[in-house]
């Protein structure tokens, strides 16, 4: 019986009877058979959860990009390791080999230890998703340097801060990137940036646009002659396996992003795991997950997770509206790709537009579709189901965070069967547990609580670089003894998990416990909604009362707001209850959000409490304009 390959629902609940009972002989199983080596570990996993140190396969001696890369060459040299598809359709899409793959990573090695990178320097990417950046991230782990991708569209602050909390010795960037009809002058960002970073040495420039850039002596460097020059093979460092493989920031609640520190060797086998069964990949597959590389998502299931099953992956430079709203079942169709991944924000968006975009495509060659980033709504599952994947392609609705490294709860694709809006069951190794408001596991099914996970896992994060102290105050002091995620779940008649939205965005309202999924759920049956945000505000009766804010699929909706609002609340209380009605409804254009989809409710909380002080830094968000627009409404 394949410990690494779930084949059958039987097969899935033994293995995860097995990870669960004895989970150290799970992991080592599954470490020992599938990775390449140096030295194996003394133990599977020494840790302390009190104070939220986890040490896994200690000792133990690897290099990740050997097993990305190398350990292929000999029987799939000659497969197409990455498919790049430019923003511009009519640009030629790359196909690179993992011979080529490894001659580039191996030039790239070289490059940056000329310019006197080492092993535990961080190193800044900030680059638009072309293959110089996939090249660039596999370079700093071959070496043994701690790479920090930050998303190309964040604003020169943002940069900054990040550059400066890791102190990056070397940023790697472009003259600009192509983002739709737009072109972005990174390097400009990036110059602003450095003025208020002193740490950085070198700057490591891509030509992509050919956008007019200014080179600062002794620091700035064109990257092309480098790599002209240099030699098409290295020899990887060797590294621990808890020594730092990567930093990615990600927001706070504080508002202070949080730079989560992922190590070598656990990161590297749950994630291959992971991705395995997650997406039921096969050697001849082409696999497409739409993410950003700046993102979790990209770093796990675009590059690393792929790479290290010998996969064939789509790096999409693009935007799904450019030159139209058909671009995503162009490339599927294009490249025939078999499995797809992408956000329920972005089929959200999808599903508004005219449903010729899709059906003039077969989309034939697909067998499995993934949604990552959110919970998705029933109405976004049912449209993303019927019209991408034809009522026969599995849908994976996947729950992870950036703090979790990968995938946790999720359907493995023809094995677990699938439900609306439900996560469904944890992967082997997984042992998510309920929590109420005393700190008690709660027993059985059709419950509901705080979602914690009670037994360390490999691919977690190993702290918040510089500050030990918040990881363990942020995730293992609300419940001793177990990482608290943050959210909250439903736990069903059968143990399937449905993901209910953030603990904090579970607003007591006349003393009932009200999650904003179930609401928001309701509100976008109405067939004239999008989109919608619930948040508290306080009332002087209630204590909280309900602020929705509401997305039309058609501007200028020609209805009488105050009709739609009334239906809206009356679908609501029919689904819910009266209780959970909206004191307020707000129409708007959009909604802010990070660029991985996440909706910013700590912004809309203060819109609807009146404050429009202090927002952050919300130079981040895909769509920072919104934030003002939303005010003004309210005023």
């Amino acid at each position: 019986m394949s410990y690494y390959k779930i084949d059958s629902l039987e097969h899935y609940f033994k293995m995860y009877k097995k990870s669960v009972r004895e989970p150290r002989k799970f992991w080592d199983k599954i470490a020992d058979e599938h990775f390449t080596w140096y030295q194996k570990w003394e133990k599977v996993i020494e840790f302390d959860m009190q104070e939220a140190k986890f040490n896994w396969f200690v000792d133990a001696k690897l290099n990740i990009t050997k097993n990305c890369i190398d350990r292929h060459l000999a029987r799939r040299g000659d497969k197409t390791a990455i498919i790049f598809e430019p923003n511009n359709p009519e640009e030629l899409a790359q196909h690179i080999s993992y011979n080529e793959l490894y001659a580039k990573v191996a030039k790239m090695a070289n490059v940056l230890r000329e310019q006197g990178v080492k092993k535990g320097d961080r190193v800044c990417i900030y680059l638009p998703m072309i293959p110089e950046l996939a090249v660039s991230v596999l370079a700093c782990a071959r070496i043994g340097a701690i790479h920090s991708v930050v998303f190309a569209g964040f604003s020169s602050a943002a940069v900054s801060s990040r550059i400066n909390d890791s102190e990056c010795k070397m940023v790697i960037t472009s003259d600009g990137s192509y983002r739709g009809n737009k072109v972005i002058d990174l390097k400009i960002i990036v110059d602003e940036a450095l003025e208020k970073s002193p740490c950085v040495e070198k700057v490591l420039v891509v030509k992509r646009t050919n956008s007019k850039v200014t080179m600062k002596a002794d620091r700035d460097i064109w990257l092309q002659p480098l790599l002209d020059e240099a030699v098409p093979n290295n020899v990887a460092e060797i590294m621990d396996a808890e020594d730092p493989l990567f930093i990615l920031y990600t927001s706070g609640s504080t508002g202070k992003p949080k730079g989560m520190v992922h190590t070598t060797a656990g990161y590297m086998v749950q994630t291959a795991y992971s991705f395995k069964n997650v997406f039921n990949y096969e050697e001849n597959d082409v696999y497409w997950c739409t993410a950003d590389i700046g993102w979790i998502t990209g770093h796990s299931y675009i590059l690393y997770g792929p790479l290290l099953n010998g996969a064939t992956t789509v790096i999409f430079e693009g935007v799904p509206s450019y030159p139209d709203f058909s671009r995503f079942w162009e490339i599927i169709e294009k490249h025939q790709v078999n499995q797809f991944y992408t956000a329920p924000t972005a089929i959200r968006a999808l599903a508004k537009e005219n449903i010729d975009f899709v059906q003039r495509f077969p989309l034939k060659s697909l067998k499995v579709i993934g949604s990552v980033g959110e919970p998705i709504n029933e109405e976004a599952w049912h449209w993303y189901n019927a019209h991408v994947g034809g009522k026969r392609c599995p849908l994976v609705d996947t729950w992870w965070q950036t703090e979790t490294g990968s995938i946790m709860i999720s359907p493995i694709p023809f094995v677990t069967p699938t439900k609306p809006t439900y996560a469904s069951l944890p992967l082997p190794g997984i042992q998510p547990v309920l929590m109420d408001e005393l700190r008690n596991e709660i027993e059985g099914n059709q419950v509901t609580g705080s979602l914690c996970i009670k037994f360390p896992w490999p691919s977690m994060a190993r702290t918040i670089w510089g500050d030990h102290q918040r990881y363990k105050e942020t995730y293992f002091t609300a419940f001793p003894g177990k990482y608290f995620t943050g959210d909250g779940a439903l736990r069903d008649e059968v143990g399937y998990y449905r993901i209910t939205g953030r603990v904090d965005d579970v607003i007591i309202v006349s003393g009932h416990n009200l999650g904003t999924a179930p609401i928001e759920d309701a509100i976008n049956e109405h067939p004239a909604v999008a989109e919608s945000a619930i948040v508290g505000f306080p009332h002087d009766i209630k204590g909280n009362a309900l602020y929705g804010y509401v997305i039309l699929k058609e501007v200028g909706e020609s209805r009488n707001q105050e009709n739609l609002a009334n239906e809206i609340n009356q679908l609501i209380s029919d689904q819910i209850g009266p209780i959970a009605k909206l004191d307020t409804i707000q129409f708007v254009n959009g909604l802010p959000k990070t660029r991985s989809g996440k909706i910013m409710r700590r912004i809309l909380r203060k819109i609807a409490e009146g404050d429009f002080s202090n927002f952050g830094d919300i130079s981040t968000l895909l769509n920072p304009e919104i934030v003002e627009e939303i005010k003004n409404g309210k005023l």
